[in-house]
């Protein structure tokens, strides 16, 4: 089958990717109000929101090795399983210890389901329409980033915090189920690989790091997912000081969650208007300042104007480092570099919170917003060295030309 062709599988991935990001959305700030009502402090929230990262930091590169190799839908209900096991037990356990060993195995779980996705997407997409296919695939996850504090907080209530959380970790986790009705025919026989390094020889990681751009999409979605994953798990902190009730807080998440849809939905006329790499260095800086603006003492009105513009910008990164990273990445290597990419996100997911945790506890809860700031100027600051498109790729939405004389594309795009 040629990429590109019958994009019927891409809507259902979509769809199981948002129930699937749904459950994991609501299920994050249900697991921080749940260790509170159990009596967990500051930093048992960023212990617990960072152990979520753990397993998959040392699992991630071994499952995108298998990929490179063989097939990618295996690994989507693998992950269903482990993302909805994790809420229910998640629910139903009855110290810290337990809530944060269960939130690993949710992690781990939705680390299978998004390698498996990405590399999908990546083989069965034309270079060209990568940027447009990755960005259509991550609004499955901003949909799922607003339904699920939506639904989170309106079942969340202070009366009774330890039980409402519980119900919603397993409304979460029956939710997340669903995923598995869209899980059909994503992917035909002859898209294993055929080159020679996908029969058996494999990319040393150090040549996959090495090459340019790869480095760059690593730094700006662990940037990214970091500021993302920080204010899933502490904005539900910040409104317990500040007196904002779970089903605001829960309103005020998927704005954010909206705002990157968005910004998606326009993903390739803004890349056709400034290309890849200002777009991600304007949207990284403007994130910067927007998430020290969440540490000022503004009013909630305020904080969700921050939170609509914050979305947007953050909404780039996901989808442009992902094809920053597979364009970059040598022949045969692709789910591997990915999966690379996931391990710095999930290396971001562990030391962010744990960081947080400590930031919290010593200069307050809305100081490790500050310390979000700080990585995404470090983050603009890389992407103005960034590739653009990659060479001999068209941006997102421009024409391809037709083969001549049984000849390839030989355009130059480099940006």
């Amino acid at each position: 089958m040629r990429p590109g062709r019958n994009r019927g599988w891409l809507l259902r991935l979509v769809i199981a990717f948002g129930f699937a990001q749904g459950a994991v959305s609501m299920a994050r700030p249900a697991v921080s109000y749940r260790a509170l009502a159990l009596g967990a402090d500051e930093r048992a929230i960023g212990v617990i929101a960072g152990v979520y990262a753990l397993l998959p930091l040392f699992a991630a590169v071994p499952l995108g090795r298998r990929t490179d190799h063989g097939r990618c839908a295996p690994l989507l209900p693998v992950g269903v399983v482990l993302i909805s096991g994790g809420c229910v037990l998640s629910g139903v356990a009855g110290s810290l210890w337990a809530m944060a060993l269960w939130s690993g195995v949710m992690g781990l779980g939705h680390l299978c389901f998004v390698i498996g996705s990405q590399s999908l997407v990546a083989r069965r997409s034309a270079p060209h329409e990568q940027d447009r296919n990755f960005g259509h695939f991550t609004i499955g996850a901003s949909l799922g980033q607003l339904v699920g504090p939506i639904a989170a907080g309106a079942l969340i209530g202070r009366a009774d915090m330890a039980g409402s959380s519980a119900l919603a970790l397993l409304v979460a986790g029956a939710g997340c189920a669903v995923a598995l009705t869209s899980l059909w025919r994503l992917e035909p026989p002859d898209t294993r690989p055929k080159s020679r390094a996908g029969q058996g020889d494999r990319v040393p990681v150090g040549r996959i790091l090495h090459a340019r751009g790869v480095p760059a999409g690593i730094l700006i979605s662990l940037s990214v997912l970091s500021a993302t994953d920080i204010l899933t798990a502490y904005l539900p902190v910040v409104g317990e000081h500040r007196g904002i009730a779970p089903s605001v807080v829960g309103v005020l998440l998927s704005v954010r969650a909206a705002a990157s849809i968005a910004c998606r939905l326009v993903l390739t006329p803004l890349l056709r208007l400034l290309g890849r790499a200002l777009l991600l260095t304007v949207t990284c800086l403007l994130a910067a300042l927007l998430c020290a603006g969440i540490a000022l003492p503004v009013p909630v009105w305020g904080l969700g104007v921050i939170l609509a513009v914050l979305g947007f910008c953050l909404g780039v990164g996901q989808p442009l480092s992902m094809t920053t990273v597979v364009q970059a990445a040598p022949e045969g290597a692709r789910s591997t570099a990915l999966a690379l990419r996931l391990t710095g996100n999930r290396l971001g997911q562990v030391a962010a919170p744990a960081a947080a945790g400590l930031v919290a506890g010593v200069a307050g809860v809305a100081a490790p917003f500050v310390m979000l700031g700080a990585l995404l100027l470090v983050s603009s600051a890389v992407a103005v060295r960034s590739p653009g498109e990659a060479r001999g790729v068209p941006a997102a939405g421009t024409p391809v030309p037709r083969r001549r004389s049984g000849r390839g594309l030989r355009r130059s795009s480099d940006v």
